[in-house]
């Protein structure tokens, strides 16, 4: 009990180091006295040597050994150089001045100086830190970006500021790397603090808790522990953050970028299995023809070769989409412009018609019977072939199906509409995405899904767009907005 009582007494305020600091003013202070005795300097000068070393004592070594100091050189200056010489006189007024004034001095000094020594100590805390902060920023660029950010991000951090503990959570890949000295109840410290999205600060377990964000939103947490300032955390987590989102980046554009390869390969073999179909197709359409021209077929070996040839034709209609697909795809196909009157191009198409298509069904309304668009004439027909047979296929029976067009000062708007089963909103979009089928109607209408993906690239080769707008009420309308000078460059 005596020794916590002694060790308490030093401890707070006069420790060992404090009291070798005093007895070093103290021996500074027994010689100025010595000296000044034997050699009788006057009381301002030995006032002033006495005065220099509390400055000195609290400069140095802070309040407490220039305290000590003062209350020694005025001890001396009363007894040993005072009148009456040694005698002590304490209720003289000079005594408790000496005394008040080197006091004050000592305290402000020491408060001056511990206030100068810890600004350079922050100071000094502060470049380290930044150092530091440095040194992880630039071995963050270096990451390797086919491997996750966090448990590299975690070693880094670990290794430059030598905390005890590190956790990241990425939301982006859905883990959390640790590292260090974690409990059994801590293992999702960092996924907890990401879901409770705010950060918190541990000084007992010196445990800093930050939500990684960027601009877009949280991307993760990051939790720390060790001996390290909140503003020190705080770029910690911002770091992070930039590591996080260039990860995020780069898997984006390696998807990108594999997408767009897999579309060029996709293309690539559309386009030469077309080619490569369209040989045999050609034959067998010319011998199926033939037969039909040259007659004497009984009923059934007629129905026989009509199929053949009908079947032939679909094939052949479905391998011309699948070059045109390919070349818009790898944008080839160099428009051949020209004014095309649009009554005109809808009574071509509807001519190619089977009779059993039920063209009577069909309804054209234009604004102006002498509209005219500047375009591809086969790509336009294309469109309006794809629109309509699409209107055939999904329409109620014996309903109309009505094309119209209008013109206004920047744009031409071409709808097909119908009345049948709908389109749901999540499909809209991708309806035009190639071989996508609606899942209501895949099963149940034949096709390929690849008729509209053509047409949503020959509006783009014009400088178009396409969308399709569905309900009960209305039914189905597919349009086509091509602008009044729709040009490509080649």
């Amino acid at each position: 009990m005596e020794a916590q009582i002694v060790a308490r007494w030093i401890n707070p305020s006069v420790n060992l180091r404090t009291l070798w600091q005093s007895l070093v003013a103290w021996i500074c202070i027994v010689l100025l006295t010595y000296f000044g005795f034997v050699w009788q300097v006057n009381l301002v000068t030995i006032s002033s040597l006495y005065l220099l070393v509390v400055v000195a004592a609290a400069s140095l070594w802070g309040f407490w050994p220039a305290s000590m100091a003062s209350l020694l050189a005025v001890a001396c200056l009363d007894y040993f150089l005072m009148p009456p010489l040694f005698r002590f006189n304490v209720t003289d007024p000079q005594d408790w001045a000496a005394l008040g004034a080197f006091e004050a001095t000592a305290l402000v000094i020491s408060r001056l100086s511990a206030k100068e020594i810890r600004s350079a100590g922050e100071a000094a805390f502060h470049r380290i830190g930044m150092e530091k902060l440095y040194e992880l920023s630039r071995n963050s660029v270096l990451l390797d970006p086919h491997q996750p950010p966090g448990p590299q991000l975690v070693v880094l951090i670990m290794r430059i500021f030598g905390v005890r503990a590190v956790a990241l959570f990425d939301k982006n890949l859905g883990r959390q790397d640790r590292m260090g000295d974690w409990s059994e109840d801590e293992q999702d410290l960092a996924q907890e603090c990401y879901t409770r999205n705010a950060n918190r600060d541990d000084r007992d377990r010196e445990t800093s808790q930050r939500i990684v964000q960027d601009a877009s939103g949280p991307l993760g947490a990051l939790v720390v522990r060790g001996n390290l300032n909140p503003l020190i955390v705080d770029a910690l987590a911002s770091l992070a953050a930039i590591a996080l989102d260039r990860h995020q980046s780069f898997e984006k554009e390696e998807r990108a970028d594999v997408a767009r390869r897999g579309e060029q390969l996709r293309a690539a073999v559309m386009d030469s299995l077309g080619h490569e179909l369209k040989t045999p197709l050609t034959t067998v359409q010319t011998a199926s023809s033939g037969l039909l021209e040259l007659g004497g077929l009984n009923e059934s070996q007629f129905g026989l070769v009509k199929l053949i040839d009908d079947e032939t034709l679909r094939l052949n209609k479905l391998c011309t989409r699948l070059l045109l697909t390919a070349k818009l795809e790898a944008e080839q196909v160099g428009l051949e412009t020209d004014e095309v009157n649009f009554k005109e191009l809808v009574a071509e198409v509807l001519a190619t018609r089977p009779a059993e298509e039920a063209k009577d069904r069909i309804e054209v309304t234009v604004d102006d019977p002498n509209l005219t668009l500047f375009v591809d004439r086969e790509l336009l027909g294309m469109v309006l072939t794809q629109y309509i047979d699409n209107a055939r296929k999904y329409s109620a029976p014996y309903t109309p199906i009505r094309v119209a067009a209008r013109k206004s000062k920047n744009e031409t708007i071409i709808s097909v509409q119908n009345v049948g089963s709908t389109v749901r909103i999540e499909d809209r979009e991708r309806i035009f995405d190639r071989f996508y089928r609606v899942s209501d109607s895949k099963d149940s209408v034949p096709g390929t899904g690849i008729g509209l993906s053509v047409v949503k690239k020959a509006a783009e080769a014009h400088s178009g767009h396409v969308w399709v707008v569905s309900d009960d009420e209305e039914g189905t309308t597919f349009f086509l907005s091509l602008p009044v000078s729709a040009r490509r460059k080649n």
